[in-house]
């Protein structure tokens, strides 16, 4: 059946009211043939959200998953014959077996932090497609180390740094980077107010030792970001933190929690950039800001989720440029269904640069040199906040 140039969704197909139409009727809700073939290692809340999105872009789907925890392969399964009703999931038996499947072109891995450093070198010998999350380790030398094999590897290894596809993110890229509509960018300050740390297995995300700290497991993303609107490497960084509200009294096999639940972080960069994290993981709801300030002008986007009933914005971004220029107010989203995915959409177009980057097109996707560098910024500013002094970068690394 040839096609024309209609605009097409990938509702139409993913879309269970039109299962009544024989395949060679389909047209506008026609089912493409995947591509490529993904394991996912890793079953846990992120590994069941890329389960659902590597089904829902449609150009891969998921061969199989490889988790020691039963529980979490069992919830895995459930996600998949939602996703994929009819089709077979393998449970590999071994990390060694899922990654050296020869039917498999891509591993994404979504293992706890702490983990990802023995997953890659048992999966780097795969010579497969690599999406690691983030982050992508929990402490320099690890990260350091996955870089170096990631720069020797031959095919793709992306890093999971989704937050920069977000619609408020793409958008200030867009205008902050590529338009300028700022001017030279001078300041940057992010703000995320949240919940608590959700329960992971083994509650490993409460202990530094296992996550790498709050300002690694949770801020890399952010640090990526101020990193990427920075447009330089960082030289020193300051942080104040401390357990005020949260786990206070937790313990998991007696071993007590030791993470932070609020940050300040001040970041200086080599081209004299200065940059300002904002943190608390006690407020109830989700918010996420970001404030640029230029020579012409100043940009701010936010989102939030704050589970009230009333009619309310979830995203704005705002573009103030005085006489000189005009300014702008705007809302951007996503279509729902994409959002619904996860990560307000992020992980769907975090998905369709990793196939992108497999089919060789250029992408913006975030490189494994950028991995490190967010991790080397989380990593300063756990190691200033416990001493209560700056930190300077080339001491650190």
């Amino acid at each position: 059946m040839k096609k024309g140039k209609e605009i097409r969704s990938r509702f139409f197909s993913t879309s269970s009211i039109f299962n009544y139409i024989p395949d060679e009727d389909r047209y506008l809700s026609q089912v493409e043939k995947p591509e490529y073939k993904f394991n996912i290692i890793g079953t846990g809340i992120m590994g069941q959200e890329h389960i659902r999105i590597t089904i829902l872009e449609g150009r891969a789907t998921v061969r199989g998953v490889y988790d020691p925890n039963p529980q979490s392969v069992e919830t895995a399964k459930q996600t998949f014959a939602m996703m994929a009703p009819g089709q077979d999931l393998i449970v590999y038996d071994s990390l060694e077996k899922a990654c050296n499947d020869p039917e498999v072109d891509g591993l994404i891995i979504c293992t706890p932090n702490y983990t990802h450093i023995d997953v890659v070198r048992i999966a780097s010998q795969s010579g497969k497609h690599i999406l690691l999350e983030k982050p992508m380790a929990t402490t320099i030398p690890d990260a350091a180390e996955i870089t170096r094999i990631a720069n020797d590897y031959k095919a793709v290894f992306q890093i999971g740094l989704q937050y920069r596809y977000k619609a408020m993110y793409i958008e200030a890229i867009y205008e902050g980077l590529k338009r300028k509509s700022i001017g030279d960018i001078k300041l940057i300050s992010i703000m995320e107010h949240r919940l608590p740390f959700l329960d992971k297995v083994s509650q490993w995300n409460k202990f530094s030792r296992f996550s790498g700290g709050t300002l690694v497991e949770k801020c890399c993303h952010y640090f990526d970001l101020m990193n990427l609107f920075a447009q330089s490497k960082p030289v020193e960084v300051y942080a104040s933190g401390s357990m005020a509200v949260n786990f206070l009294e937790f313990e998991h096999e007696k071993r007590k929690s030791d993470i932070l639940d609020n940050a300040f972080v001040t970041v200086i960069y080599e081209n004299n950039i200065r940059a300002s994290f904002n943190l608390c993981m006690f407020a109830p709801m989700f918010y996420e800001e970001i404030v640029l300030c230029g020579n012409e002008g100043r940009l701010k986007a936010w989102e939030c989720e704050d589970y009230l009933p009333g009619p309310r914005l979830k995203t704005s971004l705002e573009i103030m440029r005085g006489e000189g220029n005009p300014s702008r107010v705007s809302t951007p989203y996503y279509p729902t269904y994409i959002e619904a995915g996860g990560h307000n959409g992020a992980t769907y177009y975090e998905h369709i640069k990793f196939i992108d980057n497999i089919k060789g097109l250029q992408t913006d996707t975030a490189t494994v040199e950028e991995g490190f560098w967010s991790i080397v910024v989380g990593a300063a500013a756990e190691k200033s906040a416990k001493q209560g002094l700056p930190v300077k970068i080339r001491d650190l690394i």
